[in-house]
């Protein structure tokens, strides 16, 4: 297929005819979630322009000081979603409960989780930050959704993707059959296919963390990073480079152009306040090991895969540890042998 100048929006509704039985009503969402990105990609290159930086004055459930930009774009999102009757109930990182589509609403057989701006903390200082998102069937029957049913297992993913605000925009999206990168042109409106196939590096000599916190680490990671930093004299027998962005969409972008690890793993820390990890299972480990695996890397707690886990909570937290899938498995092995 000539992939030059195919719109996302082109992209969705010929993989919608691949499917029997298709009705189009995933397609629509689909389109819905790529207008709400818009929207906040526009908000966030206007920034200061538009009075948009700094803190909201509030914290989200996880207890953490929101920007403006995160009300807003959790704003957005809503706004775009909630009126079209493709989901039954939506969940945002940046929202205690379960969002009910309101009454005037028809409701629809989706569910979508989403954190409307990851890595905002890098908000004030022009870095790059994005937007994630999952989609879920509501179970059947179900005409009021609560938290149990988006309690699914990431096996259980629909779709998933990301927005990245960078240098340019970009779609990052899978349904199940690969992933697939698109741009936005600023000058007509529209994300444009332009990294068809995206794959993973089996390996790599790149590694992300975030090295204030490796006092904490548990053992398998303090080990593999010490072999990392040893370089050639050390048992790995080549040079390793370090990034951390603090924006898991940037560091989930790079892995995706071109290989490396990404690790939020378990440490002592977290443990001792009693935090399962760092990052939220639904809103952000589930869709990016969605992503990962379909680019042919791996996603694991370090002990197991992560779409195999159970959720047991909305904001349940998790350790993280994804990219090259050969990395991945030496990680594992590692934990395994601790």
């Amino acid at each position: 297929m000539d992939h030059h100048g195919t719109t996302i929006t082109q992209f969705i509704s010929e993989e919608q005819r691949k499917a029997p039985g298709a009705t189009g009503e995933f397609t629509a969402l689909l389109n819905d979630i790529v207008t709400a990105c818009k929207m906040i990609s526009n908000q966030v290159n206007h920034g200061a322009l538009v009075g948009a930086l700094g803190s909201a004055g509030s914290e989200n459930v996880q207890g953490e000081t929101q920007k403006k930009l995160d009300v807003l774009s959790n704003e957005m999102f809503i706004s775009c979603n909630e009126w079209a009757g493709h989901l039954a109930a939506m969940a945002s990182e940046e929202m205690d409960d379960v969002y009910q589509i309101p009454d005037q609403y028809p409701r629809g057989k989706y569910l979508i989780t989403f954190d409307p701006l990851d890595g905002s903390s890098n908000i004030d200082v022009n870095v790059s930050v994005g937007t994630i998102f999952s989609i879920l069937r509501c179970p059947g029957g179900v005409e009021r959704p609560t938290e149990r049913d988006f309690l699914q297992a990431g096996t259980q993913q629909v779709a998933a993707g990301y927005a990245l605000y960078g240098p340019s925009t970009m779609m990052v999206l899978t349904t199940g059959h690969g992933v697939n990168g698109f741009t936005l042109d600023q000058n007509i409106g529209e994300f444009i296919l332009t990294h068809p196939d995206m794959t993973i590096p089996a390996d790599t000599a790149e590694f992300a963390i975030n090295a204030s916190n490796g006092r904490f680490w548990e053992a398998p990671v303090k080990r593999y990073v010490d072999e990392c930093l040893a370089g050639k004299e050390g048992p790995r027998e080549k040079d390793f480079n370090m990034r951390w962005i603090a924006s898991m969409v940037a560091e989930v972008h790079r892995i995706l152009t071109r290989g490396g690890v990404f690790m939020y793993p378990m440490d002592s820390k977290m443990a001792t306040k009693g935090l399962g990890g760092k990052l939220r299972l639904l809103y952000e480990a589930n869709p990016m090991s969605f992503i990962v695996e379909q680019a042919g890397g791996g996603s694991i707690t370090g002990r197991q895969r992560i779409m195999d886990l159970q959720p047991e909570s909305l904001h349940q937290r998790v350790p993280v540890i994804l990219g090259s899938r050969n990395e991945v498995e030496r990680i594992q092995g590692y934990h395994a042998d601790a």
